[in-house]
Order: C-alpha cells, then structure tokens, then sequence
C-alpha cells in the first residue's frame, strides 16, 4: 500500500432514475444460446429466505435524498445473485440519490484487505477492518486466529482505516464453545482500535448483556458503533448514557419490527447513524431482495416518519454523526 499515492478521482455519478433500477444493477441480456451470469465467490446462493422463494433482481432507485448521507456499513465485495457491480459503479449509483460515501467492512482478512484497497482507490470509501465474531472460534481453533489479528493490527494503521470492525459477539450462529474465542477476540480487537485510535464498530447478535458487559470493563476508543443496531429501548438508552452510536440498517422498516423502531424513538439524535449491511436486510418494501447502498434512502425516509421528523434534517443529523464518528471522507 502506497499512503502518498494520489486517489483516483470517481467518476460523475448519473442521474438518479427514481423507479428504475438503475443500470449497474440490471442483469445483462442473455444472448440466444449463451448463459446467464453465474454467482461469484462469495455471493447469497439461497433460494429460500424465510421458507420464501427469493426474487433476486435488485430494488427500483427511490427518490434522491435533498440532504446526502454515509451508508455506514456495507459489503460492496458481496455479492447476491447473478448481478456482479464494481466498486465504482455502486458508488455512481448510490451518489445519484444522495448517499454521499460508505464505510467498507472487513469480516476477515481478505475482505478487510478488499476494504482498504477500495478506500485508496476512490474517496468515497472508508475502510473498517476485522476478523467477524463467528470466524474467531474456528480460526483459534487451528491456531491461525493471532496471525489473523497481526494482519488486522497492521491494516488498522492505514489513514484510510477508519474503524475495527466488525467485531463484537453473535450467539446466534456460534454455540457455547465459542463464546470464549469471540469474547477474547472482541477485547483484541477493541485494544487494537483504542492504540490506533480508531472507530469500534460492534456486531452484536443475541448478546446485548454481554457485549454491555466487556465494553464496561475495558479502556474503549472515543467512538464506539452498534453496527445494525438490534436492541430495544432499554439498551438504546444505555448507549445515550454512554455516548455510543446505534447505526440502524433495513430491519428498522420491517413491519414486525417495533421493539426497534421503539428504541430509535428513544435512541439520542446525535448518537443516529442509517446503514445497509448490503447486500443483506433489504428495506421495506423490498424486504428478501439484493441489497445496495443506493436503497439508503427507503430506511432513512421510515425512521423519519416513524420519528414525526423532517427528513432533511434528520439527514443533516446522520451526516453530522457520521462525520464525528469517522472524519471526512476526502482526508
């Protein structure tokens, strides 16, 4: 990696289309005789989504918002479906409706590799990196997990890395036994942002007591994230107490979601941010299908009628937040 090396300028981002998908997304037209576009490494294989059968064409653009905001969590090495989109492209489309920038998140070293990479080559970009809570247990397992987090520590030095993440503790994937590896690997990582001070940015899944619990007990980084924000009121207002920021992605618009739309009534307006997860939890009313950055403003606009608030300047709020949380996206 080259630090002085000058980031190229991305291209102008396309009007936006509002009810058309937009073209990087579209799958390309199958010649007679040829074959469609096959999954990538990496990609959602599933035809089923909740003993549903899955529609993977990606969602219509929504209208542009007035006032841009980060997507603070995605995965643009991702992939859902036969449409494979660069890097490039899924920026053009998401700046075309108002999503300014995103944050790039690492789950293992290759991915947070990828993450870097992207945030040298377009401004758009900022890079977290991290090995994700489930991988933790099978990698100290093999005894690979130290060498794994030297390669994060060494990353986490780039201006570019802007947050370790996404790191944290999922006891719905990973049983019992692994709870030992997760916890141990959770305190590496928050070390490793507190000494190169970045960003945390916290994977919580069905483990909210515990999470509380280590970021109580150890020396944390000025800025901490609950990536995906999966809690009610009540830890909502645990992290106002802690002035610790509650990003919340698509799940917030889903109709059996209230206990989250209760704790973004009670979450503080300077602790907001929004996210994707792309391609994963797809806003409403496109809930099962691809996600991507640039479907940001379907969740923005139902936090804010679910809030009685004005969308721009709840907009204005999640900028302001986003700024404090990792800086600016041109530094």
């Amino acid at each position: 990696m080259n630090d002085a090396a000058p980031r190229p300028r991305p291209r102008p981002a396309p009007a936006a289309v509002p009810g058309r998908t937009p073209a990087a997304y579209a799958p390309a037209p199958v010649e007679e005789g040829g074959d469609a576009q096959s999954p990538a490494v990496g990609a959602r294989r599933s035809a089923e989504d909740g003993g549903r059968k899955r529609n993977l064409e990606y969602p219509p653009a929504p209208e542009p918002l007035a006032v841009p905001v980060p997507d603070n969590h995605t995965h643009l090495d991702f992939r859902d479906g036969p449409v494979g989109v660069d890097v490039a492209a899924a920026l053009d489309a998401a700046e075309g409706v108002g999503v300014s920038g995103v944050v790039q998140v690492g789950c293992d070293v290759a991915s947070s590799r990828f993450a870097v990479a992207a945030a040298e080559a377009d401004p758009r970009v900022l890079a977290a990196v991290a090995i994700h809570p489930n991988d933790a247990p099978p990698l100290a397992a093999r005894g690979e997990l130290e060498a794994a987090l030297a390669e994060i520590e060494r990353l986490a030095g780039h201006p570019r890395v802007r947050a370790v993440g996404e790191t944290g503790l999922d006891y719905f994937r990973t049983g019992p036994d692994g709870v030992g590896a997760q916890q141990d690997s959770f305190r590496r990582h928050i070390d490793i942002a507190v000494r190169h001070g970045k960003a945390l940015q916290i994977h919580d899944r069905d483990a909210h007591d515990d999470i509380v619990a280590i970021l109580r007990s150890e020396a944390l980084p000025s800025r901490v994230v609950f990536h995906c924000f999966s809690g009610d009121a009540q830890l909502a207002r645990i992290c106002n107490e802690n002035g610790w920021f509650m990003s919340f992605s698509g799940t917030v618009t889903f109709k059996n979601s209230g206990d989250l739309r209760e704790a973004l009534a009670a979450a503080d307006p300077g602790l907001l941010l929004v996210e994707t997860d792309a391609p994963f939890l797809t806003p409403h009313p496109y809930r099962g299908r691809p996600n991507a950055s640039y479907l940001i403003p379907y969740t923005v606009r139902s936090m804010a009628a679910s809030l009685g608030r004005d969308v721009d300047a709840l907009c204005a709020d999640i900028a302001a937040n986003t700024a404090a949380v990792y800086g600016r996206f041109d530094a």
